[in-house]
């Protein structure tokens, strides 16, 4: 009789286990600012202090500016962070940068980060350029250590509702293809809408768009070439037969929503 004993064939859940996580890319040299990029940040920072001096606790820079990755065309974002709950937004031009300003109570983003899938990969590697009593430093260091915890899990209702969403956006383009300025506006929402739906099912943290498709590549080469397949189509009729192939692999685990004919 054999004596020899087959080894019990590994669970899913024991062989991702053992697949290794794909390093972000190693930390570049911070490109050289383009001039007059500094007093433009030194314009936009004298505005909001004169606006919300009296209930600010920090400033932060976030987007290319926070990378170190600006370029001629790059504008500057900013988080305000301010006393009680109040929130704003303005766009303003300063120098020839436009600078996009948001303010939101410290106390609300503190809170936020528990759940959201964005304000952690925003948050921690934020550039602080005003600090009231190390508020904006704590808030980057809470960012870092619920980044390094994961995005909120997504439950399959909401996975569900995903698709659908989707494919929806998908079935609209597909009904005016006799108009193709309309149909190319309904791909290019579905296709966005589909891009942030990998990021939330498969339980990544969002990059930032320029990484979007190298941080697909390296989890799902088979999905990333379909986007690059989607996006370099000739016409909008190949956009859309590889958009159907890319909902299909994307959404292929989820089930459509229930019918109650």
């Amino acid at each position: 009789m054999d004596s020899h004993v087959s080894a019990p064939i590994p669970t899913r859940e024991e062989l991702n286990a053992e697949l290794l996580e794909v390093p972000e890319p190693p930390e570049q040299p911070a490109t050289p600012e383009p001039p007059g990029f500094d007093d433009s940040v030194a314009i936009a920072l004298k505005h909001i202090r004169g606006r919300r001096g009296g209930d600010l606790v920090g400033i932060l820079m976030v987007g290319s500016g926070a990378r170190r990755a600006i370029t001629p065309h790059s504008d500057i974002d900013l988080i305000a962070l301010v006393k009680g709950d109040r929130e704003g937004h303005e766009i303003l031009r300063a120098g020839e940068r436009l600078v996009d300003i948001r303010y939101y109570g410290y106390k609300l983003v503190e809170d936020e980060l528990a759940y959201s899938f964005v304000l952690p990969s925003i948050l921690r590697k934020a550039r602080i350029l005003h600090d009231h009593d190390g508020t904006s430093a704590t808030l980057v260091e809470k960012a870092s250590q619920r980044f390094r915890k994961g995005p909120p899990p997504t439950s399959m209702n909401e996975q569900i509702r995903i698709k659908a969403e989707c494919l929806h956006w998908l079935g609209k383009a597909q009904d005016v293809l006799d108009k193709p300025a309309l149909a190319q506006y309904l791909l290019n929402t579905f296709f966005e809408e589909s891009t942030q739906a990998f990021f939330r099912i498969r339980g990544f943290w969002l990059t930032a768009p320029v990484d979007i498709h190298r941080f697909m590549s390296s989890r799902e080469p088979a999905l990333a070439d379909l986007a690059a397949r989607f996006l370099l189509a000739s016409n909008v009729a190949d956009q859309l037969n590889f958009g159907r192939q890319f909902a299909d692999l994307l959404f292929k685990d989820i089930p459509n929503p229930a019918r109650i004919d």
